[in-house]
């Protein structure tokens, strides 16, 4: 594919400010952590641009890390539009020929500049001169399965290795990265104003969906939002829909005994996939037919549950048959290249609505995108997280983001039944700055990240008590260790006890200075290892994402 080329846009003072800095940064060889706090649209993408062009005129190299494969087409248009053929690709998504290529292309020292999800922080780059990480604040960076890390902590380190800057950019940065800044570990610069000076931040409209069922409305879009998308339809203006789950429905039940549907490997229910007419657990893949009568007592009122995807788009099919519409979610991007497939149609306006999960609330950048409605804001908020009020704080803004980012106005529509949550209220002000003081006050009092260190242990095994004896005997090695002022959370079963088979048993560390901590982790560790012939597995997690 051929990429047209660009040059640097001009920068306004802020912008300016802020790839003077990072550049003086890495002219001292200083291994500065800058936290770019940009309001959506800001132009943080031309402050990465321009700060690495000078980093390439002086023969050095460049990461940048994006958090999802769907916001790579964007980000390596924009960078081979400027860098031309010195930029490698690298994700999960390409097959092992096109990585061996790229990889090979970085180790011949072909390409300056790697682009790419997590992994591309292993990128095998020599004289690396700035790291720039994009939506620093995605759970995405981070990797649960062995070898567990988290990509921010890496970068951080191979700054320090190669006495070069690294800047962490976000409109909505992690309550810990906000804190560094503010304790001045990190340093923070700010964007306040969008990139285009035509452009302003979307209004925002909270709709109270308790009223919509009041009045007897049970459609999924709220009359308001079904009148605003309408409106969009015959102006000929684009229009981003953002469900919060994946999936036809969460699961199938009968309504005569109430029988659930579940998964033979784990203890959790199956999910209903129309596109392949089959159920599916998400947690081992199992699938099996969709049943007619119901196993367990053989009634016909089998029934479908929940909203997903694939049920939103035949209900908006239904509402409005002259609109084109694509989907965006984990069944729809399977297939190879799909992701830049469907935002390649929506961008060349080959669509009116592009309905989709978590992927399209990021990073995109559709300056005929005017509407923005976010379906239903309380499924992250209503989980039992620590971080679950961030998440949809992050989630809403980011998404919010995406709508009048040229020259059109903007408008946001989100549909809640938690009117009166914080998350939600600063969400529609577009005030991180607010939100980040009130939510350190809960965490505060609550005694969470980041103001403990916290560690999580998991025992597994085919067999409950084995799994739930493993973790109380970690349990008692840890107390001998650990300060009065560290807390034991659990052991407790994990939240879905049985996955693939195996029963889960964990329990979290929350510590705030403990140096003997990493020594008795090593012993548990490497204490484990022969137990693993058994079945017998042991993960430890530093710093998780989430206790569920």
């Amino acid at each position: 594919r051929v990429f047209d080329q660009t040059t640097a846009l001009e920068l306004n003072a802020e912008q300016k400010n802020a790839v003077e800095q990072i550049i003086t940064a890495g002219q001292q060889q200083k291994d500065q952590v800058f936290l770019l706090e940009g309001i959506t649209g800001s132009g943080k993408t031309e402050v990465y641009l321009q700060a690495i062009a000078d980093v390439l005129s002086e023969n050095k190299t460049a990461i940048m890390l994006v958090p999802e494969i769907a916001l790579t087409p964007q980000m390596v248009e924009r960078f081979k539009g400027r860098f031309g053929e010195s930029v490698a690709v690298l994700h999960s998504g390409l097959s092992q020929g096109e990585k061996y290529d790229e990889w090979r292309k970085i180790e011949r020292e072909e390409a300056q500049v790697v682009v790419g999800a997590r992994s591309a922080i292993f990128a095998p780059l020599k004289n690396i001169g700035l790291i720039h990480i994009d939506e620093e604040h995605e759970s995405s960076y981070k990797q649960d399965e062995t070898p567990r890390y988290h990509a921010r902590d890496l970068a951080i380190w191979r700054s320090k290795y190669h006495h070069c800057p690294i800047v962490l950019g976000s409109a909505t940065p992690s309550l810990e990265s906000r804190a560094r800044a503010q304790k001045g570990v990190y340093q923070l610069l700010q964007l306040n104003h969008r990139a285009k000076a035509a452009a302003q931040l979307p209004a925002i409209e909270i709709v109270d969906m308790r009223e919509e069922f009041q009045n007897h409305r049970t459609s999924t879009f709220s009359a308001n939002l079904q009148e605003k998308i309408q409106n969009r339809l015959d102006k000929k203006e684009q229009t981003v829909l953002l469900l919060n789950r994946r999936g036809y429905s969460s699961f199938v039940m009968c309504r005569d005994c109430g029988f659930v549907l579940p998964c033979p490997n784990c203890d959790i229910s199956l999910t209903l996939h129309m596109d392949t007419r089959s159920m599916r657990c998400h947690y081992c893949g199992h699938e099996e037919p969709i049943p007619n009568r119901c196993p367990n007592c053989g009634g016909n009122k089998i029934r479908y549950y929940g909203t997903g995807t694939q049920k939103v788009e035949e209900e908006l099919r239904e509402l409005y048959p002259q609109a084109r519409i694509l989907r965006m979610d984990v069944d729809t991007t399977r297939r190879k290249g799909a992701h830049e497939q469907i935002l390649q149609k929506f961008g060349a306006k080959e669509a009116d609505i592009l309905l989709g999960t978590q992927m399209i609330a990021k990073g995109l950048d559709f300056p005929e995108v005017t509407l923005v409605g976010v379906l239903n804001a309380d499924t992250s908020l209503n989980l039992p997280d620590f971080r679950s009020s961030e998440h949809t704080f992050q989630l809403l803004t980011q998404v919010s983001g995406r709508a009048g980012r040229a020259e059109k106005a903007g408008e946001v529509v989100i549909q809640t039944f938690n009117l009166q949550h914080y998350a939600i209220e600063l969400a529609k002000k577009q005030n991180y700055e607010q939100f980040y003081q009130q939510e350190m006050h809960v965490r505060h009092r609550g005694g969470y990240p980041p103001y403990y260190f916290t560690v999580k242990i998991t025992a597994s095994h085919p067999e409950e008590q084995v799994a739930a004896k493993k973790i109380f005997q970690i349990a008692n090695q840890l107390k001998e260790v650990l300060s009065p002022q560290s807390l034991l959370l659990g052991p407790t079963p994990s939240m879905i006890l049985r996955v693939k088979n195996r029963y889960y048993y964990q329990l979290i560390i929350k510590y705030k200075h403990e140096p003997n901590l990493p020594h008795v982790l090593d012993e548990i560790l490497n204490g484990s290892q022969k137990e693993q012939r058994q079945g017998l597995f042991v993960a430890i997690d530093n710093e998780p994402l989430n206790f569920i």
